[in-house]
């Protein structure tokens, strides 16, 4: 079930009426059962995969709390990582890895009949399955006691406003959430109403409205000018963020209006001045898991500065290959682990000065604020510009678009205005960017939220402004989610 469809706008009133109406175990079955159905609308099918997942992890944390032989517990820690990465990788990476071994033994004369599964790749299951897998490592790591209750725990792992696309949530925040039940609340429902609204308008009206300018670009790269195709890579930036950040946004708001809180997912990430601060800001919950399951496990920083270098590459390659079962993922995955290695490489030579003055002090500290604000405006739009060349791997199908891609950027003499393609669709999606950022770069002085809060007549202008926005300018034809294939 999309956000965006019509069935959803049937369900969700439906399902709060039961959500409030009820207390105690009841409403936890109303959100297990509500959650069950908007993941089987998809695929009925699929409903066992979670509730296998459910039941392994489940069963493996209680006894992990239960044992204290260290031997035992390691063991026990082995099944819960091979059971969940094992059924995501029958789903989702067994025929890569199998055509990727095919073609290479193919190259050294070798034939190779391995067999090919003709599968559906499960909506969601890398994220539920990193959901389950970081609730049986706290629990072994003794962060975190095991759940007593099944239907607890079976509520956290399969909520819905984030079971398909995050963010990814830990058991240490949600599940004490589930042991008080929330009435209706105004301040909840006005700041999650917001988020809502917010996330409807990054996703109808921008991320849909970008979308196919930049597919008839990359369907088709060679015949594009060198203008038309840096619009296209700049609005397929904007594209995915919106898109997926506009999926935490209304999961993030559903949750509130039910009293729940979900963690920050972004956080203006197209501000950030260095690639360490673009993880912290982009995709959160994902950045976070990776650091604290996969790069501090393997020594972080703490050993060898090569060591350092080596557990950076390792942790986004591996992070690449999570979104999605392609080599061009893994390249975009190793373009970021590189950009991470450069910038501890060159640090420590970045500390420019600014030349001393003879002037008056107020003429030197605004020298100083002057300086201070273009370095941090140069460093802005060269991680801007390294992560949208990033990109470009992470949008082709292939290394041969790709390449098509890098290609038609190159062509110089088809740099200029009058070479863009779809000048309409060009200029209304120049000027829906222009807009994003322009609030962005504001949203800390709008505090549209707090005011919400306090004022119902700007939360109704607010919403008026937001609704006639997505009906105007919004584009409307149940388009899925990007995120909803990884």
């Amino acid at each position: 079930m999309l956000f965006n469809s019509l069935v959803f706008f049937a369900f969700l009133p439906i399902f709060l009426a039961c959500f409030f109406a009820t207390r105690g175990s009841v409403r936890l079955w109303v959100c297990l059962v509500g959650s069950y159905v908007f993941y089987g609308w998809w695929d009925v099918r699929f409903l066992g995969l979670i509730a296998i997942s459910t039941l392994i992890d489940f069963v493996i944390a209680r006894k992990l709390d239960l044992v204290s032989t260290q031997s035992y517990r390691r063991r026990l820690i082995w099944l819960s990582v091979v059971s969940n990465l094992g059924m995501l990788f029958v789903f989702k990476y067994f025929n890569f890895f199998r055509e990727s071994l095919v073609d290479a033994a193919s190259r050294l004369g070798i034939t190779l009949d391995w067999p090919t599964l003709y599968i559906i790749l499960p909506v969601g299951i890398s994220f539920y399955t990193f959901q389950t897998l970081s609730y049986t490592i706290d629990v072994y790591q003794r962060k975190f006691r095991h759940e007593p209750s099944l239907l607890k725990f079976a509520v956290f792992v399969s909520f819905f406003p984030q079971l398909v696309a995050g963010p990814i949530v830990r058991a240490v925040d949600f599940l004490p959430q589930l042991y008080r039940d929330r009435p209706l609340c105004w301040r909840n429902f006005a700041t999650g109403s917001v988020q809502i609204a917010a996330g409807f308008f990054k996703k109808c009206v921008i991320a849909d409205s970008l979308a196919p300018y930049v597919d008839s670009a990359f369907d088709s790269p060679v015949s594009q000018s060198s203008s038309t195709m840096l619009l296209a890579v700049l609005f397929y930036a904007f594209q995915i963020y919106c898109d997926f950040s506009g999926y935490s946004d209304i999961a993030i708001g559903l949750a509130k209006t039910m009293g729940f809180s979900f963690p920050q997912n972004f956080n203006r990430p197209y501000f950030a001045t260095s690639f360490s601060e673009f993880w912290q800001r982009w995709h959160i919950s994902l950045s976070s898991f990776l650091r604290d399951y996969l790069y501090i496990p393997l020594g972080g920083n703490r050993r060898s500065a090569f060591r350092t270098y080596v557990n950076l590459m390792l942790t986004m390659l591996i992070g690449g290959l999570w979104h999605g079962a392609a080599w061009t993922f893994v390249v975009w995955g190793g373009l970021h682990g590189a950009y991470l290695v450069a910038q501890r490489l060159i640090s420590p030579y970045w500390g420019l000065r600014v030349p001393a003055s003879t002037g008056s002090i107020s003429r030197q500290s605004f020298s100083v604020s002057c300086f201070g604000v273009a370095t941090k405006l140069v460093s802005m739009m060269s991680v801007f510009v390294l992560v949208c060349f990033a990109w470009i791997f992470f949008r082709s199908p292939d290394f041969e678009t790709a390449s098509e891609v890098i290609r038609s950027l190159s062509q110089t003499n088809t740099l200029r205005v009058g070479a863009i393609q779809n000048k309409i669709i060009a200029f209304k999606g120049i000027a829906l960017v222009i807009s994003l950022v322009v609030c962005e770069a504001l949203s800390g002085r709008l505090r549209v939220k707090s005011r919400a809060l306090v004022s119902p007549v700007f939360f109704v202008a607010y919403f008026l402004v937001m609704l006639c926005g997505i009906a105007w300018l919004g584009t409307f034809g149940n388009a899925s989610f990007i995120y909803f294939q990884f």
